[in-house]
């Protein structure tokens, strides 16, 4: 029975190219709003938490409110205050747009790396970004990545040397 229940269970594991983990654990109590912790598998930005307290033997339990960095959506939790949760390491970096080919962003770090694996993003900041391109405006990219997943959070006009 053992090992057929092993033979089912493939693990396979993402791998970063820094070295540096997706996540890190870190106790529910120590959250605060505007951070960032992972719900549903998904990396998230807390927007509302409350603790409460329970019955005599019971867990303080902390209720989070948090909306997806990625989708907007909104997603809740409820765990015990001494139970550790995933946290995602978010980064920001702003590139220089150097063109828009195919609904994907041409960009350029400020050492020259060039990165061409973002989509144009949807709605109004994706509308921002194409007519400033078009007008000739030398724009600056802000893209937030978090758990293996990127894209444009927004864009400013560099400024003039």
């Amino acid at each position: 029975m053992a090992d057929n229940d092993e033979q089912h269970e493939q693990h396979t594991f993402e791998q970063s190219g820094s070295g540096a983990s997706l996540t890190y654990p870190m106790q529910c109590s120590a959250l605060r709003k505007n951070g960032h912790v992972v719900i549903k598998g998904r990396p998230c930005k807390i927007v509302d938490m409350s603790t409460s307290k329970t019955g005599k033997h019971g867990h303080a339990k902390v209720h989070l409110v948090a909306i997806d960095i990625f989708t907007g959506k909104k997603l809740e939790d409820l765990s015990p205050s001494t139970h550790n949760m995933d946290v995602p390491n978010v980064t920001r970096t702003e590139y220089q747009l150097v063109n828009i080919d195919d609904g994907f962003l041409n960009l350029m770090t400020q050492d020259g790396t060039p990165k061409d694996d973002v989509k144009v993003p949807d709605g109004d900041l994706g509308k921002e970004i194409e007519s400033g391109f078009e007008e000739g405006k030398d724009l600056i990219i802000t893209i937030v990545a978090a758990m293996g997943e990127e894209q444009a959070l927004s864009c400013k006009e560099a400024p003039r040397i």
